[in-house]
């Protein structure tokens, strides 16, 4: 089963249910993971779409293992900051006129002690890499800012447990899809153990983020439909949607997309935070609502502010 789960596959999967419904072409939205499996539809039947909007686009033409983990952990750590700008300047904070940062690193620092208690499980220790990713980087999802200021305060009151091996979160049971579209290979321990620390110092505040977990998960699996640079031939344009701040598909790669669309990728830019942007304020609906309803794209360019919540 694991050699025909590739999104390459998942096309033609894709336009079986195009043609099971007698459409002649297709309609397609979708976010995040999905916009691979619209990219590589665009490639594989783009004579048989009639609309298509990417929605926090993944960059298919990334092709070194560095470089992809690199623009991961730029993306988490400029959540993080904006996080703390929100924490500054927004007095819901539960942390605002502190430095937030110092109470973070106080906890990252007890978690590595395994002294931290796990909100969720009273009397359980949470791990580093817990901490990391289910506390902080999954409220950056939906920017839920306000949730995680008060976790980090009730964290940091708790009393510390004594300390012991933090048991860490289990390796990610990585979707045969994603090993087999993506070929990020290390070749030994010194150059992944490189590759943490390249992470690890580009998003200080977020060390051992979960891709470079993922990737060692997918080591030693076949890659059959490896990333590539799209090519996109005979296709109507394409509206692609991105947050300037998003935590998991950063700006930079729904702008490289974009580009290797040519004239035909419009790319319309959500000026907030958080992972999915079309339903983030009127400004973001109407135009992809306009586009998919009318096929009337917005002008290049089109920027939508930030939506306060």
């Amino acid at each position: 089963m694991f050699d025909h789960l590739d999104t390459g596959q998942t096309v033609h999967d894709l336009d079986a249910l195009r043609a099971a419904l007698g459409e002649a072409r297709l309609t397609f939205h979708e976010s995040s993971y999905g916009t691979v499996l619209g990219a590589q539809y665009a490639e594989t039947y783009p004579h048989r779409i009639r609309a298509m909007v990417l929605e926090s686009v993944m960059d298919r033409s990334v092709s070194r293992t560095r470089d992809f983990l690199e623009a991961q952990a730029v993306a988490a750590q400029d959540s993080f900051d904006e996080f703390a700008k929100w924490c500054a300047y927004d007095t819901s904070c539960a942390l605002h006129g502190r430095d937030v940062r110092a109470a973070w690193r106080g906890l990252l620092s007890r978690a590595e002690r395994g002294e931290l208690e796990n909100p969720e499980r009273p009397g359980v220790h949470l791990s580093l890499v817990e901490l990391v990713n289910r506390i902080a980087f999954k409220n950056f999802y939906a920017v839920r800012y306000a949730e995680l200021a008060t976790a980090i305060l009730r964290m940091e009151a708790s009393s510390p447990l004594p300390a012991s091996p933090s048991s860490s979160m289990p390796l990610p049971s990585a979707t045969p899809v994603l090993c087999s579209d993506w070929h990020l290979p290390v070749h030994d321990y010194q150059e992944y153990a490189s590759l943490v620390r390249t992470m690890n110092r580009t998003a200080p505040d977020l060390p051992h983020l979960l891709p470079i977990q993922m990737t060692a998960a997918c080591l030693g699996t076949p890659t059959t439909n490896p990333q590539h640079r799209l090519v996109v031939r005979g296709a109507p344009p394409i509206l692609l949607s991105n947050a300037l701040h998003d935590p998991a598909t950063g700006y930079p790669w729904a702008v490289s997309v974009t580009r290797q669309l040519g004239r035909g990728g419009v790319l319309l830019t959500y000026e907030g935070q958080g992972h999915g942007s079309v339903a983030s304020g009127s400004c973001m609906e109407r135009a992809v609502d306009g586009y998919l309803t009318t096929l009337t794209l917005p002008p290049r360019g089109t920027r939508c502010p930030a939506v306060l919540s």
